[in-house]
């Protein structure tokens, strides 16, 4: 997978591909061994469970709405133009709790396995699924707290 030069246009995902992962539309726009990015719509009240890249460093740059980004306790809401760090081995999770669409632009470096996981995942709705295939491909969800 070479990073080719060229341009992937705002209504396209790299040969045509989008996924839909957690309620998520993820539409890939950059993918090279080097890094993986794509852009996300996320609708009010989807996140992505609390989890774990133990082999990436991700971020997002929001571009509209707002997010809330959990690691552990510590809750940071991020809103357009800001960038969220999660660091690799940091277990972090994803939120849309503001009333409205959000839109951001996902990266991770190195690419890994996470492009094709979300091809795995693309309309995958079972969470136990979610969790076995996510964690063949580097990223490991954390068990739900007691009583959830």
């Amino acid at each position: 997978m070479a990073n080719t030069p060229g341009i992937t246009a705002a209504s396209e995902g790299l040969d045509g591909t989008s996924w839909n992962v957690v309620g998520h539309t993820y539409t890939p726009k950059l993918h090279c061994e080097n890094a993986f990015i794509w852009h996300a719509v996320i609708p009010d009240s989807t996140f992505v469970p609390p989890h774990i890249h133990p082999t990436q460093d991700e971020w997002i740059t929001m571009l509209d709405g707002t997010l809330e980004v959990e690691f552990g306790a510590d809750i940071h809401r991020a809103g357009a133009g800001d960038t969220i760090r999660m660091p690799m081995g940091v277990a972090h999770g994803i939120f849309n709790r503001s009333g409205a669409v959000a839109t951001c632009v996902f990266g991770v470096a190195p690419a890994r396995k996470l492009f094709d996981l979300f091809g795995a995942l693309d309309g995958v709705t079972d969470p136990q699924e979610l969790v076995r295939l996510s964690a063949l491909h580097e990223v490991d969800f954390l068990p739900p707290p007691e009583g959830a």
